[in-house]
């Protein structure tokens, strides 16, 4: 599994923007951003672990898991190509219906990732804790109107 992981972001991090939708099918496009969301979602549930006490907090770990969750914040969003509605996928139809407002929602992940990335450099835990909550509230934000329970 760690190489598998491992290789997905060292090919993510070579591919270059022009080479973002070229993906032989719908399925290898739910793949990447599913992919891409597993790193994510590990990343972000490992802080959420340290801002809910349940591990200790670890300036460094956390800054390095803000820092991954920043750059990986971009990578699943290149997966929502035409087609990709179908298949083995919790993504929803609305997705591609309301494409404006799903983009909307994907840069205020993205910046709000940013901004803990940058906060979490500095290692005040208050402000950690609330940059953390706005990523958080953001990426729920995009799943309550776009993703299958």
């Amino acid at each position: 599994m760690k190489k598998l992981l491992l290789t997905l972001v060292a090919g993510t991090l070579l591919a270059s923007t022009a080479q973002a939708h070229n993906f032989e099918d719908a399925k290898d496009a739910i793949q990447y951003r599913q992919s891409g969301f597993s790193l994510i979602a590990y990343n972000f549930g490992d802080m959420g672990a340290m801002m809910k006490g349940k591990k200790p907090f670890d300036a460094e770990t956390f800054a390095m898991r803000a820092k991954n969750v920043a750059a990986l914040s971009h990578i699943p969003f290149e997966g929502f190509i035409d087609g990709s509605d179908k298949g083995d996928t919790e993504a929803l139809a609305k997705v591609w219906q309301d494409k404006a407002d799903f983009d909307a929602k994907m840069k205020t992940f993205q910046e709000n990732a940013a901004i803990l990335a940058t906060v979490a450099q500095k290692g005040d835990q208050a402000e950690i804790k609330q940059a953390f909550m706005d990523t958080g509230k953001s990426c729920k934000g995009c799943h309550d109107v776009y993703k299958k329970d």
